[in-house]
């Protein structure tokens, strides 16, 4: 046996002794089997004529039939090209909730910095319906805000709701407005880690408070930032489905059709269960070679990586 490696009777021995812990542990593993990785038989039938009258087992094979389907279908290079345009517009707003976290730790531990966290927080908690209902009568081009301020100078306002080419950037800018707090949070708890002497011996040396950001707060936030930055590009062609589907209408159709949105329209709207799962598949597999690859390269460049 390597050294480092421990024996069956010494890993058995520590289970004896915490098994307290492992007690505790328990509840989450059977949770995450139950719903993680027994729902995965259900792949099979991305690879079948699926028929719930025969099931899973009695459907026939249909090989890569619906992956072929899917791939010189007409909808495969727009639902690509609009979740690629969205997800990588999203990824570009990355850095916001640092900036914020920054911008925080600045601030004096008062009043108006926990009032100011919390407006920040709030519109989180938002549901998605709301929030989608909030953004139609704001960006209403007759009744809401801003074609109210529009009407004011005598322009006409935009139907941004209803525009192809501003459809991502509403998704875009309102999702940052809604979570930027909330992600932000993470920043400061790894802000607030930050040993106090780092601060007192750069004052000494004469640091100014944009060169302690430079060199202590930044430093200390890389190997968050590069975990969290890994995960989301893991899921890059995972955008939510629900906002999407609720922004969605005949005017902005063309543009806000992404790959969560087809599956369900295909899969439940159409009852074609072999062709959405082979879609949602394909797109679990993309994510998936993603995630191992952004992982691999930031292990060589800045040795932080998930594993």
């Amino acid at each position: 046996m390597k050294s480092g490696q421990a024996s069956p009777a010494a890993a058995i021995g520590q289970i004896k002794r915490n098994w307290g812990l492992y007690l505790l542990l328990l509840p989450a593993v059977v949770l995450t089997l139950l719903f993680a990785y027994k729902p995965m038989y259900g792949v099979l039938i991305a690879f079948k004529n699926y028929s719930p009258a025969l099931g899973i087992d009695g459907s026939p094979w249909a090989g890569f039939k619906y992956f072929d389907k899917f791939f010189n279908s007409y909808q495969f290079s727009n639902t690509i090209k609009n979740t690629l345009i969205i997800s990588v517009y999203s990824l570009i707003t990355f850095p916001i909730p640092i900036i914020l976290a920054l911008m925080v730790n600045q601030m004096r531990p008062n009043r108006f910095r926990r009032f100011f966290q919390t407006v920040s927080y709030m519109p989180h908690f938002i549901s998605t319906v709301v929030m989608v209902g909030l953004m139609m009568i704001l960006l209403s081009p007759s009744t809401g805000l801003v074609g109210n301020l529009y009407s004011l100078f005598g322009g006409e306002a935009p139907d941004l709701m209803g525009s192809t080419s501003l459809f991502s950037s509403v998704y875009v800018w309102s999702d940052v407005w809604q979570h930027v707090g909330w992600d932000s949070i993470i920043f400061i708890a790894a802000l607030s880690s930050v040993d106090p002497s780092l601060y007192e011996a750069a004052t000494v040396d004469g640091a100014s408070r944009w060169n302690k950001v430079r060199y202590i707060d930044i430093p200390m936030l890389m190997p968050t930032a590069i975990t969290l930055l890994i995960l989301r590009v893991g899921g890059l062609l995972g955008v939510g489905f629900e906002k999407v589907y609720l922004m969605q209408n005949d005017l902005n159709i063309t543009s806000s059709e992404i790959l969560s949105t087809y599956v369900y329209k295909i899969g439940l709207l159409s009852s074609q269960y072999s062709f959405s799962s082979a879609i949602n598949l394909f797109n679990t597999v993309i994510n998936f070679i993603l995630l191992i690859m952004v992982n691999q390269l930031s292990k060589k460049l800045s040795e932080n990586s998930l594993w």
